[in-house]
């Protein structure tokens, strides 16, 4: 059986937040040795290590240390796994994991760590299984009151009923609002050769929902009639929503999936995975990167890097960024955008000789160009040149999906008329290891 012997939560800069030693078989300068065991790591510190005779498995969330101390030789996975349920109910009823959200409901946190872990054995690790010994309320920030109100101004392509995307950060307690949210997210890992072609590609979705709802009736979810779960069950249907493969939360009753694609459950407290999906390859990649590196003298390169947004022209991506590294002998870096751009910013680090591409926002069917210009230390344009990159991008699109799964139905199984909740529905997609590829890759093959 795992024995945890402490928890605390550091800030960044090391204070404690949250602090509970369990066993008391541990000094309280545990908190203190890990901190500056962690800030004078080489590069991130790993989840678990050992400083004589303590483990210390750790995550690091907003800016926080999440930490467990053990002294005794328990599994990793499982140690994490217990992290993720707590930081899931922490969550749950504070709303947001914050710092401040912490600090100001650390007697609400307290009582949550001592009704999921006792003298260091994880005990109910759920958000539905403590409420009822739940009697504390949370306080609620700033910006999580706003969200109960109606912004003071919308645009006109939203109802008037529509809430901000903040308002599923409220509190589970807080429950006079009759509502449940739906976001599906997918995040894409795709690999681009040097001449923008795929080579690799894959979809990691899930649908999360988060529930306020009185009574906690039974709901029934609908997805597209067209989903085929399963390459070797594609018939000749054209445009239909492939899966590889799929799983469900515990409480899902999916008899009717096969048949209708619908699945009817009674969702749990708090914030709760649904659905896992993956999709691997055959898809339509939102962006599409091509980069091209001339040698214009034997001192100095340059890169043309262009980005195209692949997706339709009524959606927009945000907060793109693409990372490359530049040769280690680079003593200069210059860049060059087009004229009118405008929302793009770039850096380059010297320390650690890579570049920084910011795009705040990119619409649909666009495409922009970065030529950076690498003023070399040696005459080495030649070899230097296959220093540069790989590069690796990330963004967000809200609002649009690349796999086309869609929440066609979500209603109450009852039939009690007066239950007329609120149901919101997001769809965003992120990359999760978008990369592409500077060199060509040569193969040689030798016979004897």
């Amino acid at each position: 059986c795992i024995m945890l012997s402490q928890f605390f939560v550091l800030s960044a800069r090391g204070d404690n937040i949250i602090a509970r030693d369990f066993r008391k078989e541990m000094t309280k300068q545990t908190s203190e040795i890990f901190f500056r065991k962690v800030k004078f790591w080489q590069g991130d510190a790993p989840p678990m290590f050992n400083i004589e005779g303590i483990n210390y498995v750790h995550c690091k969330r907003n800016g926080m240390y999440f930490v467990f101390t053990t002294m005794y030789n328990s599994s990793p996975s499982y140690i994490l796994e217990i992290m993720e349920r707590l930081l899931k109910v922490i969550k749950d009823f504070c709303g947001v994991l914050t710092e401040e959200s912490l600090r100001k409901n650390f007697i609400l946190v307290y009582e949550i760590i001592d009704e999921c872990i006792d003298e260091g054995h994880p005990q109910l690790m759920t958000t539905e299984a403590i409420k009822p010994f739940i009697v504390n309320d949370p306080i609620t920030l700033n910006f999580q009151k706003a969200a109960a109100k109606k912004p003071s101004f919308k645009p006109s392509i939203f109802s008037s009923k529509t809430v901000p995307s903040t308002a599923i950060n409220r509190p589970v307690g807080s429950g006079k609002q009759n509502e449940i949210f739906v976001d599906i997210f997918e995040k894409l890992t795709v690999l681009f050769n040097s001449n923008g072609y795929i080579v690799n590609s894959a979809i990691d979705g899930y649908i999360q929902m988060k529930s306020y709802l009185q009574g906690n009736p039974e709901l029934r979810l609908t997805l597209n009639d067209d989903l085929v779960v399963g390459r070797h069950n594609v018939s000749s249907a054209i445009n239909a929503v492939v899966l590889d493969d799929c799983n469900f939360h515990e409480t899902v009753n999916y008899k009717d999936f096969e048949q209708t694609r619908t699945l009817t459950f009674i969702p749990p407290d708090g914030e709760f995975v649904l659905m896992n999906y993956r999709i691997n390859g055959e898809f339509t990649a939102p962006f599409r990167i091509y980069p091209f590196i001339d040698e214009l003298s034997n001192y100095k390169l340059q890169l043309i890097l262009k980005v195209r947004a692949c997706f339709p022209d009524d959606h927009s991506a945000n907060n793109i960024t693409l990372k490359f590294a530049v040769p280690r002998k680079a003593v200069g870096v210059s860049f060059e955008l087009p004229k009118g751009a405008v929302g793009q910013q770039n850096k380059y680090f010297s320390n650690t000789k890579t570049v920084e591409w910011t795009i705040k926002k990119m619409q649909g069917g666009q495409e922009h160009t970065l030529i950076t210009k690498i003023s070399l230390e040696t005459p080495t344009a030649s070899t230097c040149r296959k220093e540069i990159g790989p590069i690796g991008m990330h963004f967000e699109i809200p609002l649009y999906n690349v796999s086309n799964l869609a929440v066609k139905l979500l209603k109450i199984e009852e039939k009690d008329k007066k239950l007329t909740p609120y149901k919101w529905v997001r769809y965003v997609t992120q990359a999760n290891s978008y990369v592409c590829r500077c060199q060509f890759l040569i193969i040689f093959s030798f016979t004897t």
